[in-house]
């Protein structure tokens, strides 16, 4: 046995056999396999009185097999790597060799040249030459399988593919040509019980329907790969995800049908990783024409404010792709934004990038950035987020969120800024935390400007337009990168109450819809997006702890933090929305607000923060925006005295 590994080690451990070696293996098979033909019709007595004259002939075969091997090239590919196509020209080159010796038997036996060749009847050659293609065929099949079954991982998975059509085959395909090998592919999974009475690629499809469970357990299945053109049904069956969990298998997923189609090779591979708890959140695809919004911001100037968070970075990297004159990102985050600084360096170095590390909040420097770099779209991704902080800093929610945004949008209207897109959080509705009012008084400003605007109190060309949406996966100090870390430190993952859930959607999909919201709208808008399904947070810990493998992990219940509510509104019960040009964006209808008392609320909040006296500036809060209910929170008392 180490004998045979040695060898399959030399052999396999080389790039490739040389071409004559190829050459030389296929005429002696040719050459033996002519002479065992030749042996099962004729005597050995006879083939031994004739073997000068067989031998000749033979010799006059291979020559023959010599011409087709040139012809079709047989010996230029790899033998381990064959491929159908190959045999295909295995057997073309033999059947060129047996025309031309169909023609030498005929020549033989008309010019009586019985005493130098062999005389074989044209039929005895069609035998030999049919005899002897098998044998080259199954040499190379032979040479294939012994490679990849030694090449085979010792963690090596037996897996089920779940899809039946091309996306399957060339999962199949990857995972037999990928080395070593790690996929062992059992059978297929079809929505299509009619499928069950038939193979693919030698083996069988089974039911996602019927004794899937019976099937992973007795086939001891490890992993299933998910074809790209089964993705979005995946996504979408909660029920047969939970089967796949529940079951411990792997689960490996691949681009949708679409970025498939649009970026496969000639040899339609496919792209696999393991599946993650953000592949498993329900939703729909979101299309966005990203054309006409590069269109509009190609060879402008733009300004991103908050350009080294989680939607800010996103924006920048979306908005440089459509080559802007130039882009101003202002962040106060030093790290980060260093990071973005040497990413643009990177991948876009053609395309000027000032990265500034500053506050929003000072006027000063704010005025001078405006002035020098003139921008033509600002986009306002900036803000203090995170709800637990907020309510232990109100002052500084209002002196970032609401006294920046106020700074940055006069700007905006003083140098002439075509379009303001302001980012806002759904907990500006009914907002029950500091940081929900905060964003909710920025709404309130900016759509009040945009009105004094055009009705001529103001003069300016500027257009506001507000964007709300919910949480974004995978942002810096969300839920999932939390569980995660919790996960790997061993548990327990915390949630704050088994009922409550919250809005998801990707980062990428937000940020292109807030570009397409922020470009098309006419200004005093605010955009709410279709945010899908509801996820319960408790179900996508579970979901992440069977995910990750891990069985002595617990879930903690630790109640919920000031400020938090069970659920997210997208739209205050008292407002409707609009369809607008896009299917997952809709306009809000809300109250209106004069500018001038708009902008007297804000300068007394602003000065009431400055002296951080929290339940003074809490109290200020909720006079500007009466639906401001505390929920959980020691604010909750100024609520209890406005009702008395």
């Amino acid at each position: 046995m180490k004998i045979v590994n040695k060898i399959f080690n030399w052999y396999f451990g080389r790039n490739a056999l040389p071409y004559w070696c190829i050459i030389l293996f296929d005429l002696a098979a040719c050459f033996f396999g002519g002479l065992f033909v030749m042996w099962l019709r004729h005597p050995a007595s006879e083939m031994m009185a004739h073997w000068s004259t067989l031998l000749h002939t033979f010799l006059i075969f291979a020559l023959f097999n010599l011409i087709g091997f040139r012809a079709f090239h047989t010996y230029s590919g790899i033998l381990r790597y064959s491929q159908f196509i190959d045999l295909l020209k295995v057997m073309y080159a033999q059947t060129l060799s047996l025309v031309l010796a169909l023609a030498f038997n005929f020549a033989v036996c008309y010019y009586a040249l019985e005493s130098t060749f062999y005389a074989i009847t044209g039929r005895m050659t069609l035998v030999v030459y049919i005899g002897t293609l098998p044998l080259l065929c199954m040499s190379r099949i032979l040479i294939k399988l012994l490679y990849e079954s030694a090449l085979v991982s010792k963690s090596a998975k037996s897996t089920l593919i779940y899809g039946t059509r091309e996306g399957a085959i060339a999962l199949t395909n990857n995972a037999r040509n990928n080395k070593p090998v790690q996929f062992l592919i059992e059978g297929y999974i079809s929505d299509d019980d009619k499928d069950m009475r038939t193979r693919l690629m030698s083996k069988r499809i089974y039911s996602a329907h019927n004794n899937l469970p019976a099937v992973i357990r007795n086939k001891q299945i490890k992993a299933v790969l998910i074809s790209p053109l089964k993705h979005d049904d995946f996504v979408n069956n909660k029920q047969l995800q939970d089967l796949l969990i529940n079951a411990g298998v792997k689960i490996y997923i691949t681009q949708n049908a679409r970025e498939w189609n649009k970026h496969k090779d000639s040899k339609g591979n496919v792209q696999v990783r393991e599946v993650s708890i953000e592949d498993l959140l329900p939703r729909d695809e979101i299309q966005v024409d990203m054309e006409s919004v590069g269109a509009l911001l190609s060879g402008k100037k733009v300004l991103i404010t908050g350009s080294a968070g989680s939607i800010g970075s996103e924006m920048v990297r979306q908005i440089a792709v459509y080559k802007p004159a130039e882009m101003m990102l202002i962040d106060q985050a030093e790290t980060p934004q260093h990071d973005i600084r040497l990413m643009m360096k990177n991948k876009y170095p053609d395309l000027v990038a000032h990265t500034v590390v500053t506050s929003i909040c000072k006027e000063d420097r704010m005025e001078e950035i405006f002035n020098q770099f003139r921008p033509d779209y600002v986009f306002h991704a900036a803000a203090y987020k995170h709800v637990p902080m907020m309510e232990d800093n109100p002052s500084e929610s209002v002196q970032n969120n609401v006294w920046g945004t106020k700074v940055i949008a006069d700007l905006s209207v003083k140098y002439g800024v075509k379009k303001f897109v302001m980012i806002s959080t759904d907990k500006a509705v009914n907002p029950t935390n500091v940081m929900g009012c905060s964003k909710r008084i920025c709404e309130i400003y900016v759509q009040s400007l945009d009105k004094a605007i055009k009705d001529g109190k103001i003069k300016g060309v500027t257009q506001f337009v507000t964007t709300r949406f919910g949480n974004v996966l995978g942002s810096n100090g969300s839920v999932i990168p939390l569980f995660r870390k919790q996960l790997a430190a061993g548990g327990p993952l915390t949630v704050t109450h088994p009922k409550i859930i919250r809005y998801f959607m990707l980062i990428p999909e937000a940020c292109k819809l807030v570009l397409e919201a922020g470009t098309h709208g006419k200004g005093g808008e605010i955009f709410v997006f279709d945010m899908g399904e509801p996820v319960r947070i408790a179900d996508l810990a579970q979901r992440m702890i069977k995910l990750s493998g891990a069985t002595n992990v617990e879930i903690k219940y630790t109640g919920l933090r000031e400020g938090e509510k069970l659920y997210e509104e997208v739209l205050n019960e008292n407002e409707n929305t609009l369809p607008s040009f896009h299917p997952k964006i809709r306009i809000a209808m809300v109250r209106n607000y004069e500018y001038d008392e708009a902008e007297r609320e804000l300068e007394e909040l602003r000065d009431i923060a400055a002296r951080y006296n929290d339940m003074d500036t809490v109290r200020k809060m909720k006079q500007i925006v009466p639906e401001y209910v505390s929920k959980h929170s020691r604010y909750e008392v100024l609520d209890e005295q406005n009702q008395k």
